[in-house]
Formats: structure tokens, C-alpha cells, sequence
């Protein structure tokens, strides 16, 4: 099924279908594409993996970005699988790998992996692509330069959490630095840890985790060259911070740089949330450092980055044990954060976004039984776009679900 619009200058085309779903949408001169491939059949990894890949390879050509893919997320039945798995993805793209990340986290739609890839269009003039290795991938065109980074691991053999993020943040920061980029740069990060509500010690492993960011983050002052005017106090990036079927801790990232100044950054807060750097220390003596979104404010369109969210109203869980209900209200979350009223009271009136203004998801569901329920709630209030369902553990025992998202608001 189909969903196109143009709103001002801005075009979107929404497609999905059984085994593959995908966006495309215009940004700042060049096309992006957004697209998830389930494979449709196979009995065993190196079937459905290839399915997958050609699912995904096939749309990016039609739309114009063959060869163009910059990041992929794997989501992967098992940890063992991954060896595999990598093989088979090193030898599909050769020299055009993305940047990647193997998420253990089983689709929900009961397959071995499913694919989530982002990509551009080659068919204009000025778009590079550098592709560094499997961690890092340099996206430049308009005058904006993007760095993927995928699958960071600590390398460090000390065993706990907080030393073993404070690893991984350090080997990004590297990675990023190495290549032109600072730290303070990043507007996007993905968080995977192992076990995230278990116990760690006197404490929890997310809280945990929380602590290393807490300490990395230290003093830095993210973005401050590229924020939108009026924009001032604490800023840090958009985050989602989930749970993954192993015990071990992953990162990945988006990093920017631009000389455009009709290009700016908007870090959005939520006005049925409490920020969640101001969390009371109930929920850990470190709050957790992240913005409810990003938005990329350009001179015809605004895309918004939304990070992980879920049932959480100010700072309290709503309706623990109900499905259904917390999907719904992630949803009212979701759509009260990229709406106008949200731009206007951040300053910034003249653009803003429905749910139906999504180009893609993600929805992590705790419980696999729960899977129906919280898909039909989502396909009755997304409509079509590309969607990928993982099961995996929420950063609180009493939440069942959280969403995240990138959404494209025309800007007046």
C-alpha cells in the first residue's frame, strides 16, 4: 500500500508490503531513504539474510541510492548467529558496506534478523560517501557532513557496566576524532545493554550505564556551534537506551558538522514529560543524559530525530501491566513532543508534525505474547511506513514498550 503527500516543498512517499517497507523523502536537496526488509522465506540465516539484503538492496536502486546505504541495524535472533551474519553482510556489499550494527534482539515477526537501513540518493551531484570501515561511514552533501557510527564494543577487560561503558564511549569518541569529528558533535546515540534492569551490585545495570554517560558527558557543551537561536542551558543528544540479548554493552551514533547557518538544531523536550536529565534520584543517583529529540531545522523542512520513549508521564509509568494502554500513550507521547504547539513553545513557530508525519520506527516490545496488540495499535495510528518490532527488555521492569522514531515536518 501507498501513502505519498507534498506538503510546501516537501515530498514523502510511504510504501509497505509484505516482506519489505520504505520512505522516501526529500531533505536539503537530496532524497533520503528509509527502509526495513523482513525476509519473506528461507528456512536457514544465510536464506533469509540474503532475502533481506536484496529486499532492501532492490528499493534503494529503484529510488535511486544504489550503493548509497550509510547505516544498518541488524536486529539478530541470537548472539551466535552474528559471526555468520557478518560474512554473509561483508560479502553482499564488499566495497559499499554501511555503517552496522548486530543487535541481539529477536524480530518479533518470529524470523532470524531483520534489516533497518538508511540511505541517500546518488543521483545528484556533491553527495560522498566515505566509507571508513563497518563502524564508521562519512555522509557529506549541502554542505553538511554526518558521520555514522555503528557497533562500538568496550574492548576493556574490567567486568562491570560503568567501566565497560565509559570503554565503549571512549573508543566513539576515538573513532569520531580520528576522523575529523568531536565528540560534541553527536546529536544522535543508541545505547544496548545486556540485561539492562538486572541487578549490578547494590544497584541496576541501567543506572549503571547512566553513571558512565553522567561521568563521559562530564562538562561538554554539545552542539553549541549549530543550536537554533534562544536555544540555551543543558543540551544533550537524543538517546535510546534499550535492553539486548546478551550481557555485554554497544553503542552507535550520528554525528554533524555544517557551515550553513540556515541550518540550525533544535533539542525538543516534552511538555507531558519531565526532562529526563531532571529525573529525582529515585530513579538513580545519575539522571539519564539524553533530549527527548533532535530536530534538523532546514530553510524548507524540519527533520526530527525522536528518541526512545515510552509510558512515562512527568516522570511516573502509566498503566503497568496494560499493553495496549502504555503503547497509546507512548504514542501521545510521541505526538505531543514533534507537534507545532511543541515548536512554537520551544521558540521556534511555523513547523511541527502528526504521527502520520513518521518516515520510520521502531518498536521494542518486552513480552513476544504482547506482539499482536501492541502492532495493531501501531498500525492503526501510524498508517503505512516502514516499522521494525524486536523484543527487547525496557529500561524500567514495569514498562512493556518504547518507541522511537524519525519524523519530516514541512517548515513555513
Amino acid at each position: 500500500m501507498r501513502n505519498q503527500g507534498v506538503r510546501g516543498r516537501r515530498m514523502i512517499r510511504k510504501v509497505s508490503s509484505e516482506g519489505v517497507g520504505y520512505s522516501v523523502a526529500d531533505l536539503t536537496q537530496v532524497r533520503y531513504l528509509f527502509a526495513s526488509g523482513v525476509p519473506r522465506d528461507g528456512s536457514d540465516l544465510f536464506e533469509q539474510a540474503y532475502g533481506a539484503l536484496t529486499t532492501v538492496a532492490r528499493v534503494m536502486h529503484e529510488q535511486g541510492a544504489r550503493n548509497g546505504i550509510v547505516r544498518q541495524d541488524v536486529f539478530i535472533r541470537d548472539a551466535a548467529l552474528i559471526p555468520d551474519c557478518k560474512k554473509i553482510i561483508e560479502e553482499f556489499y564488499c566495497e559499499d558496506l554501511p555503517a552496522t550494527d548486530y543487535i541481539v534482539q529477536p524480530p518479533c515477526g518470529g524470523k532470524l534478523l531483520e534489516i533497518e537501513a538508511w540511505g541517500v540518493s546518488r543521483n545528484k551531484d556533491g553527495v560522498d560517501i566515505q566509507r571508513v570501515s563497518e563502524h564508521l561511514v562519512i555522509l557529506r552533501h549541502s554542505g553538511i557532513t554526518w558521520a555514522h557510527c555503528a557497533g562500538i564494543v568496550p574492548h576493556t577487560t574490567a567486568t562491570s557496566v560503568h567501566a565497560r561503558a565509559l570503554d565503549a564511549f571512549t573508543r566513539m569518541r576515538d573513532l569520531l576524532a580520528e576522523n575529523g569529528f568531536a565528540y560534541d558533535q553527536v546529536l544522535r546515540t543508541w545505547l544496548y545493554l545486556g540485561d539492562i534492569v538486572g541487578p549490578e551490585g547494590h544497584t541496576q545495570r541501567y543506572k549503571e550505564l547512566n553513571r558512565a554517560r553522567t561521568d563521559f558527558y562530564g562538562g561538554t557543551s554539545f552542539l553549541r556551534p549549530y543550536l537554533a537561536p534562544g536555544v540555551n542551558g543543558t543540551v544533550y543528544p537524543a538517546s535510546t537506551g534499550i535492553g539486548a540479548g546478551d550481557r555485554d554493552v554497544m553503542m552507535s551514533c550520528i554525528a554533524f558538522a555544517t557551515e550553513r547557518k540556515d541550518i540550525r538544531l533544535l533539542p525538543l523536550e516534552n511538555p507531558l514529560q519531565t526532562s529526563a536529565f531532571c529525573y529525582g534520584k529515585k530513579y538513580g543517583q545519575d539522571s539519564p543524559k539524553f533530549s527527548r529529540a533532535m530536530a534538523i531545522l532546514g530553510p524548507e523542512v524540519t527533520a526530527i530525530l525522536v528518541s526512545g520513549t515510552a509510558s512515562i508521564v512527568n516522570s511516573e509509568t502509566r498503566f503497568p501491566g496494560d499493553v495496549e494502554r502504555q503503547t497509546h500513550q507512548t504514542l501521545d507521547n510521541i505526538a505531543a513532543l514533534i507537534a507545532p504547539e511543541n515548536f512554537a513553545e520551544h521558540g521556534v513557530p511555523g513547523t511541527g508534525a502528526t504521527l502520520r508525519d513518521l518516515v520510520l520506527a521502531r518498536v521494542y516490545v518486552k513480552h513476544q505474547d504482547d506482539y499482536a496488540k501492541v502492532r495493531a495499535v501501531c498500525n492503526a495510528r501510524l498508517g503505512e511506513l516502514p516499522v521494525t518490532f524486536a523484543v527487547a527488555d525496557v529500561c524500567r521492569p514495569d514498562l512493556l514498550v518504547e518507541i522511537e522514531g524519525v519524523a519530516i515536518a514541512s517548515r513555513a
